[in-house]
């Protein structure tokens, strides 16, 4: 399969509080084709979310290159880097950063109207996404009168709306019980084939793991292939 996310060589270095240079990342390499999930597991401390900020184009690597359906980030101007996140990536984080004063169709469509579209398309589009994470009955509930979960598949939805190329998630269900966590994890995985889009989750969770069509384990600063089993062994 054809990866639109592609990552080569990605290094990332910060500058510790004793003025020591530390390599979180010391050479990625990474392939993510379209209505593919991958998982990415890995000891905490081990550069897991420093990845996915930088596939997400919300960092820059200190080395190395990471393109999106072919076109190098950083190729890419710091108006077109905003257009690229906003149109082209969808975020799923731990914490569903849903706007409390708005319902749940509004906060979904709040993409599409920063990128322009009318109000009436975005709602519409909005609806759509949202009765396909089976929240059609919810639509004009605000995020506090939705459940864990709901919320959660609600912040899924509005990473889906714009259809984006690609899906980051940053521990999707650390937040969440087993029930809805188990839900959760059945949705991200029909979704991402459903949309075409293809999916990066950080996880922690080796149920959601087992879901993925590849497991990769982030040790030592370089990605390698697992199973979910050994990975979290």
């Amino acid at each position: 399969m054809t990866a639109v996310l592609e990552a080569r060589g990605v290094r990332k270095v910060y500058r510790g509080g004793d003025e020591n240079l530390v390599d979180v990342l010391e050479g990625v390499d990474l392939d993510v084709a379209r209505g593919e999930m991958v998982a990415i597991v890995g000891a905490s401390g081990a550069g897991k979310s420093t990845l996915l900020h930088l596939l997400g184009a919300l960092d820059r690597p200190t080395a190395g290159d990471i393109a999106l359906d072919g076109v190098p980030y950083a190729s890419l101007s710091a108006p077109r880097l905003d257009v690229l996140r906003n149109r082209e990536i969808g975020f799923v984080f731990q914490f569903h950063h849903l706007l409390r004063e708005f319902n749940a169709v509004e906060n979904v469509m709040m993409p599409l109207q920063i990128a322009g579209w009318t109000a009436a398309a975005a709602e519409q589009r909005a609806r759509e996404v949202l009765a396909a994470v089976g929240l059609e009955q919810r639509l004009s509930h605000r995020p506090g009168q939705l459940s864990g979960g709901e919320q959660q598949r609600c912040a899924v939805a509005r990473a889906l709306v714009h259809d984006p190329k690609v899906v980051l998630a940053d521990e999707p269900s650390g937040n969440l019980d087993h029930a809805h966590s188990a839900r959760l994890h059945d949705l991200l995985a029909g979704l991402a084939r459903r949309f075409e889009t293809a999916l990066v989750v950080v996880t922690h969770n080796r149920n959601l793991a087992e879901r993925a069509d590849r497991v990769l384990l982030l040790e030592g600063g370089t990605l390698q292939a697992a199973t979910a089993a050994k990975a979290m062994s």
